[in-house]
């Protein structure tokens, strides 16, 4: 059974940083994609960033790339995200995700394991 906890979330003034982390438990950590989906109140969940299998490749979504960043280590079976240059539009519960392929390129999914959600807050 896959488990992911997030952690590091909280308040934050506009332009401050945080940086996340999801450590994953229950199969080969090292051998599956990774991602970050965030959900506003009201809002669809969104996606916010993703990282190969190997880490050499990643994605991120329109509204945070230049400002976010993901990683992951695989020895610490963790997975970052790097919040830098932060704005009120960026308050949301952040999810980690893990993808249901081995050793999938495909960054767009499918992302079948979903930890529980940290909240994070940015103050104007």
């Amino acid at each position: 059974q896959v488990m992911l906890v997030e952690s590091g979330g909280g308040l934050v003034q506009a332009g401050g940083s945080l940086r996340l982390s999801c450590v994953a438990s229950g199969r080969p950590f090292s051998e599956y994609a990774m991602a970050w989906f965030r959900q506003a109140p009201g809002k669809e969940r969104q996606f916010v960033a993703a990282i190969s299998w190997s880490g050499g490749t990643t994605h991120y979504g329109d509204s945070v790339k230049g400002r976010f960043t993901i990683s992951k280590d695989n020895a610490k079976k963790t997975l970052y995200l790097q919040m830098n240059k932060m704005k009120p539009a960026d308050t949301a519960v952040y999810y980690c995700a893990a993808h249901g392929s081995f050793r999938s390129n495909h960054l767009s999914g499918p992302f079948d394991y979903f930890g529980q959600g940290t909240q994070v807050t940015v103050s104007s």
